[in-house]
């Protein structure tokens, strides 16, 4: 369930706030085909099924980055913010890959928005996220991820 605010008065009072848990995403061959296409990373653990099966995993795996990619879609699912000009990824200040996603897997996040402090102009949010794996033992991606939303 998504949280809506209006303005980055409404934003900081959520500060400290766990945000929830977002709905999932499927992880299938063909999004992992696309970002191997767009990045150029078309390792065999990504895109040879045959062999990937045979591999370390017994299936092709995302690529780490896709799955830290699929932050945002999955963020925007947990807070709306309403009442901005601008949003802007601004960075992380921590990643892991605790755990591999298989192809055929479903992932979903759980953030808690850490700390919202004023900057020229808005305000930096930084999340606390961790992004599972459905049935995991360990999540996929576990990161502190720094935005901006500009008045």
């Amino acid at each position: 369930m998504s949280i809506t605010v209006n303005g980055l008065d409404e934003l900081k009072k959520l500060a400290g706030s766990n945000l929830g848990t977002s709905d999932w995403i499927d992880v299938t061959q063909e999004r992992i085909n696309t970002f191997a296409d767009a990045t150029g990373d078309h390792q065999w653990i990504h895109v040879d099924v045959e062999k990937a099966t045979d591999g370390p995993f017994g299936a092709p795996i995302a690529h780490g980055y896709l799955t830290l990619s699929l932050f945002i879609p999955l963020f925007t699912g947990l807070l709306d913010v309403e009442g901005v000009t601008t949003k802007v990824n601004y960075g992380l200040n921590k990643v892991r890959f605790p755990s591999p996603v298989k192809v055929g897997s479903r992932i979903r996040l759980v953030a808690e928005l850490a700390e919202v402090e004023d900057v020229p102009g808005g305000v930096q949010v930084t999340v606390d996220g961790a992004i599972e794996i459905e049935g995991g033992a360990k999540p996929a991606a576990v990161l502190q991820s720094v935005s901006r939303f500009y008045a």
